[in-house]
């Protein structure tokens, strides 16, 4: 795939060279200020990493390696949380990729523990999911599901529930943000057509898929993540979450009429006539059986990175679509944002925290359900919830019930993802495809019904948890 440089950002990591010109362009100062940090903190960690082969036992080398690697990893999860470094044209993938290459350089991680740190399954995983995603976009499948569904709804409130029914629960099955991607523009088209508003429409899309995602292991990247590493069962996340997840969405429902209720307080009705969409009946089947294999395979136990990377390849195995055009469809930068956080937070595990301090913040602070929930839930709002969950691995290991911890990291980490229009991929994925389809969705528009949502469901969570 070749890259295209005049391409404006449409989507949460592809963002073009004009997006970051016009940008420092707008604020010089930032700008400047932000080169001389970034300058600042390579020359110390080059520094760091040069003293340490030098004089490897030198007090002062431990002095500037400690401050190197907490120099790095905190302006690592600053540049994260921004989305960019001003005056730079580095997005999240490439802040990660610096920051872990950053924390090798400063000997704050040897290389080959560099290797180690970085999660394959979760990497493998999240792959394999994206190419089942893939082949089921292409056959025309989410377009048709959605459109059998929509199609037996005779009012706005009925259209409302099966729109957050589908992003809900193909969301809990799928990543979400390629379910976004998928029912977005359909929803935009449907909508349109019976001259409806499609604003709450297009929430339900965002909101329902991230609550929908709270299920399941495979409902999304910081899900996968906490699978991995918690190594619990497929089956036992799900019984837990899914119940969360479904009250999630009734509350979905009914603040979203409730917030909206001129479009759905009156009684009129339609029949709902989806677009027509291309369809290929034989890529379907082949990527209905490998997604119905792969949730019977996840159900009965058996490890989910090996389930998703044979399916996914087994998948690719045809006459019909290209690989090349599957693989426009992963999101690589994902997968490298993934592997460079791995390594940052191993780097600043190693060099800057004790077991005795993880031990005694983990006692003191994350040791019950709603106190790590609401870290859980700040934090995934303050630099997103996959470098959330990974800033929180350390302490919820020293947990006397880490099971618990990781369960209510996932509920809390995902479900924060609706309390802004910047706290998921998810949202950001609606909002730019409904403006670009002459649909816009203000921040404030967002965060006056996500923000309620937010707090109520992570209440019940935090509750159906600590019960």
């Amino acid at each position: 795939m070749k890259p295209r440089t005049e391409q404006v950002k449409d989507a949460p990591g592809r963002t073009g060279l004009r997006g970051e010109r016009s940008s420092g362009r707008r604020s010089p100062r930032l700008t400047g200020l932000s080169r001389a940090l970034v300058g600042a903190i390579v020359l110390l960690a080059l520094a760091a990493g040069a003293a340490a082969w030098l004089r490897p036992e030198n007090p002062f080398q431990r002095d500037a390696g400690w401050f190197a690697a907490a120099a790095v990893f905190v302006s690592s999860y600053t540049a994260l949380a921004i989305g960019r470094v001003p005056g730079l044209a580095l997005d999240r993938a490439g802040v990660a990729l610096v920051g872990a290459a950053l924390m090798v350089a400063c000997g704050a991680l040897p290389l080959d523990e560099a290797y180690k740190a970085i999660d394959l399954d979760t990497l493998t995983l999240l792959l394999g999911m994206m190419i089942v995603v893939a082949h089921l976009r292409f056959s025309g499948f989410f377009a048709l599901a959605g459109g059998w569904i929509i199609r037996r709804a005779r009012t706005p409130m009925m259209l409302l529930l099966a729109i957050t029914v589908i992003a809900g629960t193909f969301s809990a099955f799928l990543v979400n943000d390629a379910i976004c991607l998928a029912l977005t523009p359909l929803v935009l088209d449907l909508t349109r057509s019976l001259k409806r508003n499609p604003a709450p429409y297009l929430l339900a899309v965002a909101m329902g898929s991230n609550i929908g995602s709270t299920a399941t292991i495979t409902g999304n990247p910081q899900n996968m993540m906490i699978g991995s590493v918690s190594r619990i069962a497929y089956t036992d996340f799900a019984s837990t979450l899914a119940p969360v997840a479904l009250v999630g969405l009734l509350l979905t429902v009914v603040l979203i009429a409730l917030f909206h209720r001129r479009e759905f307080g009156g009684g009129t009705r339609f029949v709902a006539e989806p677009q027509p969409t291309r369809t290929h009946r034989g890529l379907m089947l082949r990527a209905l059986a490998g997604a119905a294999t792969l949730a019977a395979l996840l159900f009965a136990g058996q490890p989910p990175a090996k389930v998703a990377i044979v399916i996914g390849a087994l998948l690719l195995v045809t006459r019909r679509a290209k690989t090349e055009r599957v693989y426009t469809e992963i999101d690589w930068p994902l997968l490298l944002m993934f592997a460079g956080l791995f390594i940052i937070v191993a780097g600043a595990e190693r060099a800057l925290l004790s077991n005795d301090l993880v031990a005694a913040a983990a006692r003191r602070h994350l040791d019950s359900v709603p106190a790590l929930a609401a870290a859980a839930a700040g934090l995934s709002n303050l630099v997103s919830n996959v470098p959330a969950v990974l800033l929180l691995k350390p302490f919820i290991q020293a947990l006397p019930d880490p099971h618990t911890a990781w369960l209510t990291v996932a509920m809390a980490s995902t479900l924060a993802g609706n309390f802004t229009v910047i706290g998921s991929i998810a949202n950001l994925i609606v909002v730019q495809r409904a403006r670009a389809g002459g649909v816009d969705i203000g921040f404030w528009d967002y965060f006056k019904l996500g923000a309620p949502l937010t707090i109520l469901t992570v209440l019940f969570g935090t509750l159906w948890l600590s019960w």
